[in-house]
């Protein structure tokens, strides 16, 4: 990768190894997270813990910019957090596996010159993918290194052009109640919507993922588009996309409208403020044992840290 991403390397000895996932069922059961209330945030697609092909390989040099090698495919979508499809981690995959991801839109519009609705083989053809290794960080307090395939979402928003009253980006999910089975609860403000500061979207981290591992995205992580923002907890990094808008005031997010006082609007990783519930400093990367420490903004705050100067990060969670 670029040097434009590094901020603290992943070592390759943290790529987790194919036959690590043969042992994951047994593994999660007996490292059951702080609390069963840690599965009230969505983070990462999840998917069916059924025995199933490994997928692609990673390569020799799969690692991010700390050296951490990815973890397997079986990994990235056999755990996943999906509420439109069901509160299960375990069950999302095959929840998933007839999701109708092609023909597929994405409306862009709001406080911008040029609106216009794309086409998801257009957007590829307009900024095609690169791979991006990136570690994702729930607010559950477990990881993942993933190899996402995907374009900087600032190139889509410079092509519409946006005002100058524009300071916020805002993102839906598709709702579909007859492939969503999740969506039929009423505990949850339907569609998931969540949203970023226009700096932040413009920042060259985030992307759009549009594959993993080289493929087109799963279903169950977020395909056929998501969105992708490294240094914030998972459930900033909102799955199939259907609408971008740009406004002026600070969006309504989906966790945030649930419980302000657990989940932010800035959701940004930092182990120096806790889950009212569990604490942040430390996280478990799916395939090991051990606890490892949470990195402030995931790692990469030689890139974003400038986006908060003057902020009190205790208080703007």
């Amino acid at each position: 990768m670029s040097h434009l991403y590094k901020s603290v390397p992943v070592r390759s000895s943290e790529i987790t190894p194919k036959q690590v996932y043969l042992s994951r069922r047994d593994f999660m059961k007996a490292a059951t997270l702080a609390t069963s209330a840690a599965l009230l945030a969505a983070c990462a697609p999840s998917v069916t813990a059924q025995p199933q092909d490994a997928g692609p390989v990673p390569t020799s040099n799969a690692t991010d910019e700390l050296g951490d090698m990815v973890n397997t495919y079986s990994d990235i979508t056999t755990y996943n957090n999906y509420y439109e499809f069901s509160t299960d981690k375990q069950s999302v995959a095959s929840l998933a596996k007839d999701f109708k991801t092609t023909p597929w839109t994405v409306e862009v519009g709001g406080l911008v010159n040029k609106p216009k609705t794309y086409g998801v083989e257009d957007l590829l053809k307009l900024f095609p993918p690169e791979e991006r290794i990136y570690r994702l960080r729930c607010v559950e307090a477990w990881s993942m290194v993933i190899p996402w395939e995907g374009f900087m979402l600032s190139k889509l928003l410079k092509a519409v052009e946006p005002t100058s009253d524009a300071k916020y980006v805002r993102f839906e999910t598709l709702l579909d109640k007859k492939q969503m089975p999740g969506t039929s609860s009423p505990f949850y403000p339907w569609p998931y919507q969540e949203g970023l500061r226009l700096d932040e979207a413009m920042n060259d981290l985030t992307i759009l993922a549009t594959g993993l591992y080289g493929e087109d995205l799963p279903a169950q992580d977020g395909g056929p588009i998501r969105l992708v923002v490294p240094w914030k907890y998972g459930f900033k990094s909102i799955k199939a996309i259907i609408k971008i808008e740009l406004t002026s005031e600070q969006p309504a997010t989906m966790w945030s409208s649930i419980a302000p006082n657990e989940y932010g609007f800035y959701a940004n990783v930092n182990p120096g403020v806790d889950h009212p519930r569990w604490s942040q400093v430390s996280e478990r990367r799916i395939g090991e044992i051990s606890r490892r420490g949470t990195l402030l903004f995931n790692g990469y705050g030689d890139q974003v840290a400038h986006l908060y100067d003057g902020m009190d990060l205790t208080k703007n969670y």
